[in-house]
């Protein structure tokens, strides 16, 4: 866990070391590290500074309207949203899609999946590792990948704009689309549409391919640093289908212990918060979610995403990514599967996934369907969850008899890995960074163990539901007249 500030013996002594901001990351956060005389590491924090209320903004408006909302959290996983709520309103609508409807969203989501992991592979990590931690900053960056290896870039960039071309055929836009709607979906694809997908497809399941040997070839150059960097233990949970198998879109919650027992397994989304709380801190606008069953955020603290979904399911349904997710299980003992490192992996082998189920989907006839739309009886209450690019996300919703949000929460895949995250940053602070003197490189070694669970650091910053607050009245002269401040616990201001 992190180190918290009243552990230092005397905090007032330690020097302060920050990263402002995190770089190389969807958002904007930073890191702060409090050091002795010695340069020994006392506490370690990721900082989400961005404040957005998202939860709040959506109270108040008409249920139709939280789909197209929701996705202005994020600019990199708007469909995931997008399609989360959508999901979620269909429980409101009382509706069952319609298998047209159902595998559009999917190919919509897989697009999304494809998209999102090749830019953060290829745009965001490979610049580390490709080069190294320590390497040069003016080369360690998408500029110096094109210059230096043109053809992976390539690949890259091609791959992500495919999975775009996906989104834009099945929601209309690349980005913040309006295709799904509570109940189904407003569109199917046209057959030039599907042909146009189908030319191409092939080409993105060899590269995705190749991109998990890419991967796997560096952890086999560097096996023992990539095997411990910021290694730790940690809970995990996950969606997975009824036989087990991964599905990103639906499932029920599967969750297992650090020791590797299992905690829940198959669980109905539908009621989460029998198993899932979350908890505030002073020192952050993102929540910190624990498991019921461990007690609190420091002891049920959990991990989600590629690593989780790729070691919790039994199997992956398409069978270039099941050969290339077993190879990955049994790598050196299987130690690959707890490297935080280890996510990249993973999420390569999702990405080819995300590719042959987008080939099999285009190959569907029901993806040319015109029953797009479906309805039953009204509800109240709608919970919708799917698997993000960056891990598990759920989606609540209350509306009440004019149509109207009444509540909303959500827990996005970022916050879910909030202390995970801490906890990485912690490990790789004390194996880089104590009792040495700092250089960029070494601290780029935090931002590296950040970078390793993508996080999406817009989507994760929400209400805390109290927070400390600084008004000042200032006069047309520039002279202060009156400040008042709020504290965290919500006590009255004060003058």
């Amino acid at each position: 866990m992190p180190f918290e500030l009243e552990t230092a013996p005397h905090p007032e002594n330690l020097r302060r070391v920050a990263i402002d901001t995190v770089s190389r990351v969807e958002g904007h956060g930073k890191v702060t590290l409090l050091l002795d005389d010695d340069n020994h590491v006392q506490q370690v924090r990721l900082h989400i500074t961005e404040f957005r209320g998202f939860e709040m903004f959506i109270e108040g408006r008409p249920y139709w309207e939280v789909p197209v909302m929701v996705q202005r959290l994020c600019g990199i996983c708007p469909v995931s949203h997008h399609l989360a709520a959508s999901k979620a309103m269909d429980q409101i609508v009382g509706a069952t899609l319609t298998p047209t409807a159902e595998k559009i969203r999917r190919l919509m989501h897989y697009g999304q999946i494809l998209q999102s992991h090749a830019l953060h592979f290829f745009h965001l990590s490979s610049p580390d590792l490709l080069f190294g931690f320590d390497s040069a900053v003016a080369q360690r960056n998408i500029v110096g990948v094109i210059a230096a290896y043109p053809e992976i870039a390539k690949q890259g960039v091609l791959l992500r704009k495919y999975g775009q071309e996906v989104i834009r055929m099945t929601a209309g836009k690349r980005v913040h689309g309006t295709g799904s709607v509570p109940g189904g979906v407003n569109k199917s694809l046209t057959a030039a549409e599907r042909a146009t997908l189908q030319k191409e497809i092939y080409q993105m399941v060899v590269w995705s391919r190749d991109a998990v040997h890419l991967i796997k070839q560096l952890f086999e150059k560097n096996l023992a640093f990539y095997n411990a960097f910021g290694r730790f233990n940690a809970h995990s949970m996950g969606l997975v289908r009824a036989d087990g198998a991964m599905d990103l879109y639906h499932g029920g919650l599967r969750a297992r212990r650090a020791d590797g027992g299992t905690l829940f397994d198959h669980f109905d989304y539908s009621h989460y918060w029998d198993v899932i709380s979350e908890d505030v801190k002073p020192w952050s606008y993102m929540k910190f979610p624990f498991f019921n069953a461990m007690g609190s955020s420091d002891t049920g603290w959990y991990r989600v995403g590629p690593l989780t979904r790729v070691t919790q399911c039994d199997f992956i349904p398409t069978p270039l990514a099941d050969k290339e997710r077993s190879e990955f299980m049994a790598f050196d003992n299987g130690s690959a599967t707890g490297a935080t490192l280890g996510y990249h992996w993973a999420r390569m082998i999702e990405m080819l996934h995300a590719a042959e189920v987008i080939k099999d989907l285009l190959h569907d006839d029901d993806i040319c369907g015109n029953e797009l739309m479906a309805s039953g009886k009204r509800q109240e209450r709608g919970v919708g969850v799917l698997e993000a690019p960056r891990g598990t996300l759920i989606h609540h919703y209350r509306v009440d008899e004019n149509d109207q949000v009444i509540r909303a929460n959500l827990i996005v895949s970022t916050t879910h890995n909030n202390q995970a995250m801490n906890e990485a940053i912690r490990v790789v602070a004390k194996q880089y960074l104590d009792g040495r003197d700092l250089t960029e490189g070494l601290l780029n070694h935090i931002e590296v163990a950040i970078r390793a669970f993508d996080p999406c650091l817009s989507c994760a910053t929400h209400a805390l539901g109290k927070m400390p607050l600084e008004v000042e009245l200032v006069g047309a002269d520039g002279t202060a007249l009156q400040r008042m401040t709020r504290n965290l616990d919500d006590s009255p201001a004060t003058p």
